[in-house]
């Protein structure tokens, strides 16, 4: 089997999945790629599960997310598909920190 059909979930302030979703398809495989703003990181929920509805083999999650959202939407999405995310090795822990430092909410 061969994926045809998956979704990358970011998270930046001000993005909201009405305006900053996007759709590329080849005819082979599809991509929808969707926005949601960093202090809204629970709307990913909802989306994984239409997502999940409409056909997604799997979600890419940003980093932003963390792995407690990679818990958080296999559980809303019953498990059904594989759901992984982007991640930054530890030498560019503080490099992140700095260009993100008031963009993300506390304790990220």
């Amino acid at each position: 089997m061969m994926v045809e059909n998956w979704a990358f979930i970011y998270c930046s302030p001000g993005f909201n999945p009405k305006d900053h979703t996007t759709v590329v398809d080849n005819g082979r495989c599809k991509i929808t790629m969707v926005g949601v703003d960093v202090f809204d990181r629970d709307a990913a929920l909802d989306i994984a599960k239409q997502l999940v509805a409409e056909g997604c083999q799997m979600i890419e999650l940003c980093g932003g997310f963390g792995p407690l959202y990679i818990a958080k939407i296999k559980e809303a999405t019953d498990y059904a598909i594989p759901v992984g995310s982007t991640m930054y090795g530890p030498e560019d822990r503080q490099a992140m920190i700095d260009i993100t430092r008031g963009q993300l909410p506390e304790n990220d």
